[in-house]
């Protein structure tokens, strides 16, 4: 994130009164436009890279099991890439970057800026119902105007940023927030749009609470709380370098970059400070979150610290794991944490998209995610992850979690704990639940697997073999396209998601039946039938290969 002008001063300034300067306006449709052009936001959406995402794991990287037999084990976290977004582009904006994504049920609401020293942002809305087929449904333009962070509430897009106030007929500061009417995955303009201004010369995160908003601008600026009605101000108060805010259980946690962590209550007064020395960077992207009874604060060069948020006590840090063969050689720095249930995500810049697990008294580096790109922010909620990559856009990543419905109903099975490359001999039979990430499988007798499973490579399920699979499977990548075979006599079994990218080969004697009423195959390369083959039961075909 850059223009945030930032100021490093010694003492921060804290005022508890409202801003005469901060007026609101509604429905200025000068510099913003909507893209009405479907095809356009089509062709934003781009899956020559989807499919089975490789994880590379922190001991091998540190050469902990480079020889041994834990090398080979199937890995947890079996992520599928779902699609990269392309970044709004129009005259005068060729290279915004995503800033800030928000989830809300169906819709991910993602804010773009510009780097430099022009006024150029936008924000769109992706439909993710479909985990294969994301959907840009609405995209607005703003010619004058970054916005910096974003979230979707009650009806409308709360989105903030900075504006050339010079140019713009309305604007009073260069900070600013505005709600915008959306509904059904489209941002409607007409319906007008509210805007407040603050202080500050750029606002850099904002969070919506039932009845307020609140806002953090940086460079001399405030978190200031908006009524959510008509954003007219409630309070505000004064601070040097604010970077992030976010809000728990009635306890505002605010990053100034001048000194640390604050905590305020509902009115704004401080109730702890966690002095922070970290050198945070000038015109960055630094995030602050709440984990239980942590904070966890993204710090540039140091990786993430993990902070008690009763005492204020330093956790541990959590440093930047860098893969060597992989990484590009400049900005390796953490520019922004995510906390999904146990899973933590961080976006280290040139070093990648690391994923770390909470295990409560400790985390636990798990490796580096395979995604192209310099990492500059992550979201995760759900199913998904949301990973700003530079120029690769934003990439949509699938965790692939098992449905708790179907892990009840498969409790009694183990969970999978072999070899990333299975094989079930003739005469075996094995049944597992779970989710991992296989090299690949080759069933000559019976399996049976139920939770959520990728597979790297060609598979195979041999004459007479036995494969049934009931939850999620992925089988191959886009550019890296893999196949699954079923022999004569063969039987492959599905209830659930089957996604395969390459070739679903069928030979003669064959047969694949889907069971249950809520069955889909989602295949990328062809459905290869030779000799008599048997397709039976009700299914999705979703790009209409059988």
């Amino acid at each position: 994130m850059r223009k945030i002008n930032l100021l490093l001063w010694s003492v921060a300034l804290f005022v508890s009164s409202c801003a005469d300067e901060t007026t609101i306006f509604s429905d200025p449709k000068d510099d913003l436009q909507l893209e009405d052009n479907q095809l356009i936001l089509e062709n934003s959406v781009v899956d020559d890279y989807s499919g089975v995402l490789e994880i590379t794991e922190e001991a091998s990287i540190s050469g902990k099991f480079s020889h041994s037999a834990k090398a080979d084990l199937a890995g947890d976290y079996p992520l599928t890439l779902v699609a990269q977004i392309n970044p709004p582009s129009y005259s005068g904006a060729t290279n915004l970057t995503a800033t800030h994504v928000h989830v809300d049920g169906n819709y991910a609401y993602v804010s773009y800026n510009t780097a430099g020293d022009v006024y150029a942002g936008g924000i769109d809305i992706i439909n993710v119902s479909n985990p294969i087929r994301p959907k840009v449904t609405s995209r607005l333009y703003y010619t004058n105007a970054d916005i910096n962070s974003i979230e979707y509430n009650d009806g409308y897009v709360y989105a903030v940023g900075g504006v050339d106030s010079e140019k713009s007929v309305t604007a009073t500061s260069n900070s600013f927030v505005a709600k915008i009417p959306a509904s059904g995955g489209r941002m409607n303009i007409g319906a007008g749009i509210t805007y407040g201004f603050q202080q500050g010369f750029n606002s850099t995160d904002v969070e919506v609470t039932s009845t307020t908003v609140i806002v953090s601008s940086g460079g001399d600026g405030s978190i200031t709380v908006y009524d959510k009605r008509d954003l007219t101000i409630i309070n505000e108060a004064f601070f040097l370098d604010l970077r992030s805010v976010s809000y728990n259980n009635g306890q505002f946690a605010i990053l100034d970059a001048s000194k640390g962590v604050s905590i305020l209550d509902n009115n704004l007064n401080i109730l702890k400070e966690i002095g922070i020395s970290t050198d945070f960077g000038l015109a960055t992207k630094r995030t602050l979150d709440f984990s239980n009874d942590k904070i966890i604060v993204s710090e540039g060069s140091k990786g993430a610290g993990l902070y008690n948020a009763i005492s204020g006590a330093l956790v541990e840090y959590i440093p930047i794991l860098v893969d060597p063969t992989g990484s590009n050689t400049e900005g390796r720095e953490t520019n922004a944490v995510a906390i999904n249930e146990e899973v933590i995500l961080m976006a280290n810049g040139g070093a990648g998209l690391c994923l770390a697990e909470d295990k409560g008294s400790g985390t636990n580096l798990v490796g580096i995610i395979e995604l192209d790109g310099s990492i500059n922010f992550v979201e995760s909620k759900g199913d998904y992850i949301f990973a700003a990559s530079g120029k690769k856009g934003l990439q949509v990543v699938k965790l692939n979690r098992p449905d708790e419905s179907l892990a009840n109903r498969c409790a009694s099975l183990p969970v999978y704990k072999g070899s990333s490359n299975l094989t079930v001999n003739q005469g075996e039979a094995k049944e597992y639940s779970g989710s991992k990430r296989f090299n690949k499988f080759t069933v000559k007798g019976s399996l049976l697997l139920c939770g959520s499973w990728t597979v790297q490579n060609n598979s195979k399920i041999e004459s007479n073999g036995l494969f049934e699979m009931n939850g999620t499977l992925v089988i191959g990548r886009n550019n890296k396209r893999k196949n699954i075979t079923v022999d004569k006599n063969a039987t492959f079994r599905v209830e659930g998601n089957l996604t395969i990218y390459g070739d679903l080969i069928l030979n003669d004697g064959s047969t694949i039946e889907f069971i249950g009423n809520d069955s889909n195959a989602t295949i990328f390369g062809k459905v290869k039938k030779s000799g008599t083959v048997e397709v039976l039961g009700n299914f999705e075909d979703v790009n209409d290969k059988f």
